[in-house]
């Protein structure tokens, strides 16, 4: 996976990047069916100038689509986290979706269904 991370108005981005790594460890386990040199991550971190708040998106290219999330929070950690974890169930749900999990639903009698 190709990663590029871009810092604006964010102070110390070493204690971030930690955060960011044990994430990103998350994705690639979720990513094995793709070859590395196809997937880009590219995130981006700001700090808003007249709040306390930071703001970090994330876009996520594959050679199926592109996943983007966004995440808000009063420290650049918080907000890095929110996106992530948004962006871990986008692809969920995006593989899901390629593996058509719908279409193998098995369907409820109408005795489950009054029961239910």
């Amino acid at each position: 996976m190709k990663i590029s991370i871009s810092y604006r108005h964010v102070e110390s981005p070493q204690a971030v990047e930690a955060a960011i790594e044990r994430h990103l460890a998350k994705v690639t386990k979720l990513l094995k069916s793709y070859q590395p040199d196809l997937v880009q991550f590219h995130g981006g971190f700001e700090r808003q100038p007249h709040r306390a708040e930071y703001t970090f998106s994330a876009n996520l290219s594959l050679p199926t689509g592109t996943l983007h999330a966004t995440g808000d929070g009063p420290d650049a950690g918080a907000s890095a986290r929110k996106a992530l974890v948004e962006l871990e169930a986008q692809i969920k749900k995006h593989q899901s979706r390629l593996r058509k999990d719908y279409e193998w639903r098995r369907k409820r009698s109408k005795a489950e269904q009054a029961l239910a």
